[in-house]
């Protein structure tokens, strides 16, 4: 009976590591997952003193947001700033306390010597590829902010339909007749989520004033920002307040918290019913991709919490029954814990009568702090004993049968600790303060 319930003991513990290990597993997994999507991170690449967010708006196609409505925005914001105490302290007067972003989705025809093609174009305003790092292959990026808005990035597909080669960086294109300047091209992104939100053929980058000019635009779809956040929901709040119009046309995220552990636990009870959008609202293929990885993210969460559960009840249990056996009390413990910190105390104060010149309390503390030491070595449980003992039979403690002075060279009569006690082992005496 005893040995079934020892094996069920390690049968349990050995399923309880392994639970928690799984635990450590997935918590790795979901941690590398969330900081792999760098679209969601730009708000620790612009400060890493944490003091900023990044929240995102996405418009329907009823909304109509035009470029006038976010340069009026953005002028709003450094008085909010001002309002809320937050001024500029970085040495460089250049710096800027915030950053965004706009752009709008639509199809753009590209052509060369060689041949035209159309694509999915993405019309890009403000710093867009601060907030979206592409993999370049060759050349650079261009901002919505330049002067001059003849610029593009292609991907490598459309490269090589344009140019067979990838290398073109400088290269010249034309779109609507209009000649184009490649500044870059780029890996477009891979995989079975990418092709699910949009990346499954070519896509060029173009500023926002070339989409709309020279291409199909639905209009600003997106729009996102990097500002100071002086107080939780700070950014979150205003952007809302100024841009979220109606909860049917515009949807407001923060990315900055949008994979912390409270959001993917809020995601749970959710999951099923948060991918029916009954919003008019075009999700660029960043956005998708961010919210099916907050699905992954919330299915690996759940059991996370599964396999944690598990390993701390089983702990729970064997803790329990550790303490039901353990043969000792808390107020055992507590005494021997107030017992020691007493004798410590008792041994500080002798040495410090030692320096003065009075060794004889510190002599006795350091005779009396071994007792198993004492009994290895032939001096029974206590000094006190010893000492009775002798007083008993009239001798002293260093005295043998015949009479004669023991080692201590004390003589008969002699009332001192040491006259009454053995030479202890040397060991007793350097090791008597453990």
């Amino acid at each position: 009976m005893e040995t079934r319930q020892a094996i069920k003991k390690i049968i349990f513990g050995i399923s309880g590591g392994i639970s928690f290990l799984l635990f450590l597993i997935l918590l790795f997994i979901g941690e590398h997952l969330a900081k792999a999507q760098s679209s969601q991170q730009m708000a620790e690449r612009w400060s890493d003193k944490k003091d900023v967010a990044q929240v995102s708006c996405f418009f329907s196609v009823n909304s109509k947001i035009t470029q006038d409505q976010i340069l009026e925005f953005e002028h709003s914001i450094d008085k909010a700033l001002q309002d809320a105490s937050v001024v500029q302290e970085a040495e460089n007067p250049s710096a800027r306390l915030w950053v965004d972003a706009y752009s709008a989705d639509g199809k753009v025809t590209l052509s060369t010597d060689r041949g035209s093609v159309e694509a999915d174009a993405i019309g890009i305003g403000g710093d867009f590829f601060l907030f979206h790092p592409q993999e370049l292959l060759s050349g650079g990026y261009f901002s919505g902010n330049d002067l001059m808005q003849d610029y593009c990035v292609i991907d490598q597909d459309t490269a090589w339909q344009l140019f067979g080669s990838s290398d073109v960086a400088g290269m010249m294109v034309y779109i609507g007749e209009v000649p184009h300047i490649v500044t870059g091209v780029i890996q477009r992104p891979q995989g079975r989520l990418e092709e699910a939100a949009g990346l499954d053929g070519t896509l060029v980058y173009v500023s926002y004033q070339t989409l709309e000019e020279l291409g199909t635009s639905n209009g600003i779809n997106h729009y996102e920002i990097v500002m100071p956040s002086p107080i939780t929901g700070f950014a979150y709040n205003y952007v809302k307040e100024q841009l979220g119009r109606s909860e049917k046309e515009v949807e407001v995220v923060e990315n900055t918290s949008r994979y912390s552990l409270v959001s993917r636990l809020k995601l749970i009870p959710e999951f099923g019913t948060r991918s029916m959008n009954g919003k008019a609202i075009i999700y660029p293929y960043w956005e998708n991709i961010a919210r099916g990885y907050e699905d992954i993210l919330a299915v690996i969460t759940f059991f996370e919490a599964l396999f944690l559960a598990y390993a701390l009840i089983l702990g729970l249990v064997f803790f329990g029954i550790w303490w039901k056996h353990k043969g000792w009390t808390l107020r055992d413990a507590w005494l021997k814990v107030k017992d020691k910190a007493e004798r410590r105390m008792e041994l500080s104060r002798a040495r410090h009568k030692a320096k003065k010149g009075d060794t004889q309390e510190l002599e006795f503390l350091e005779l009396t702090a071994k007792p198993s030491r004492r009994k290895r070595s032939g001096l029974g449980k206590s000094p006190f004993s010893r000492i009775g003992k002798s007083a008993k039979n009239g001798k002293s403690a260093g005295t043998g049968k015949s009479g004669r002075k023991g080692k201590t060279g004390k003589a008969e009569g002699d009332n001192s600790v040491l006259g009454t006690v053995d030479i202890l082992d040397l060991e007793d005496l350097e090791n008597a303060e453990d």
